[in-house]
């Protein structure tokens, strides 16, 4: 159970299928997340995992900086090997990455966007996105400090479209060992709290109406991109810290793709600084 001022939140189990139930379009419009279990039965999330080190093995043979305009994060693993830390348009280096993006079951999430032109962004804003968190000492990437989606319009010189961000997780964890948190609700928050409730990504401070996940490798979060969220450290070191989460852009609104020719905007510049 999660209070948020006079609401209590029973986090409810959910199941995703080819189409949304009332109970999950109810919960989403009022909470604005929803978490689904299972998305991935347990022999798929290890092929997502080999996929994924297949493109980062790649990334590194070629020093492969930016993919579109967005830089790549890179660090070290706990045995000191060179890893990538955050993945941009991970899907365009793999064919594994490429067809999960075609699951059905997820356009049964496009009703959650309230728009007509609703699309997974592929080759839209970061495209597929993959955070790797792991905590040591010479981890680049624990954390990251609250934040919305929907910024990134506003550096871009655009009206806010609607966006959610899918994200499908690799590793169990509950949020006692760190991970994703929400603050339900701010999906519906004015432009100016939209704009400075927070710090955007300098504070990490805990909001008392946050929530947490028990998540499962595997399940899928989905959050709409106007809402408060951030990624809490885990409070213990080693391969117990390891957190690797995929993010699906949902969009709407005009179709902007990027390609090698696209500018590194200035907040992308900065994130090499989240640690």
């Amino acid at each position: 159970m999660v209070a948020l001022k006079n609401i209590t939140i029973k986090e409810p189990v959910f199941t995703l299928g080819e189409k949304l139930t009332a109970e999950q379009l109810e919960f989403f419009e009022t909470y604005g997340y929803i978490h689904f279990k299972n998305f991935l039965n347990k022999e798929t999330v290890p092929v997502i995992i080999k996929a994924l080190e297949d493109v980062q093995e790649r990334w590194i043979s070629e020093n492969r900086e930016k993919v579109n305009g967005v830089p790549i994060k890179y660090g070290v693993d706990l045995n000191g090997k060179k890893i990538v830390q955050r993945f941009a348009f991970a899907s365009l280096f793999s064919a594994v990455l490429h067809e999960l993006l075609k699951d059905p079951r997820l356009k049964a999430l496009y009703p959650l966007l309230q728009t007509t032109d609703e699309r997974i962004g592929e080759f839209e804003k970061d495209g597929l996105v993959v955070n790797h968190y792991i905590n040591s000492d010479t981890s680049k990437f624990t954390q990251m400090g609250w934040h919305t989606d929907c910024l990134r319009d506003i550096f871009y010189g655009k009206k806010i479209a609607p966006m959610l961000n899918v994200g499908i997780h690799l590793d169990d964890y509950d949020p006692k060992n760190g991970g994703l948190r929400i603050i339900p609700g701010t999906h519906k928050q004015d432009l100016f709290d939209l704009l400075f409730k927070k710090k955007y990504y300098v504070s990490h401070k805990p909001d008392p109406d946050e929530i947490g996940f028990n998540i499962t490798a595997g399940d899928l979060t989905v959050h709409d991109g106007r809402s408060w969220h951030r990624v809490e450290r885990s409070p213990i070191t080693g391969e117990a810290s390891r957190r690797r989460v995929m993010y699906i852009p949902f969009i709407g609104g005009e179709y902007q793709p990027k390609d090698e020719n696209s500018s590194t905007q200035l907040y992308q510049r900065l994130s090499k600084f989240v640690r």
